[in-house]
């Protein structure tokens, strides 16, 4: 390349990214939309964890105190 035109495309290169600003903290989503969370308890089935029919705790045998499911 020529020696005037590095110069030029180093400056304006930055400029493209730099020029658009910061994006808003805020996308406008509804709170309302977000809120995934399902008051289900925890529960056991013979010795493993399950949580809203979804077995959870990595395999490890649940503690006697807590409920049997029904």
């Amino acid at each position: 390349m020529h020696k005037r035109t590095v110069p030029v495309i180093a400056a304006v290169f930055p400029a493209l990214f730099l020029s658009a600003g910061p994006a808003p903290a805020t996308a406008g989503y509804d709170e309302e939309v977000l809120k995934t969370y399902v008051d289900c308890p925890l529960e056991r089935i013979g010795t493993q964890l399950v949580r809203c029919d979804n077995l959870t705790g990595a395999g490890v045998n649940a503690p006697f105190w807590i409920p049997e499911q029904k």
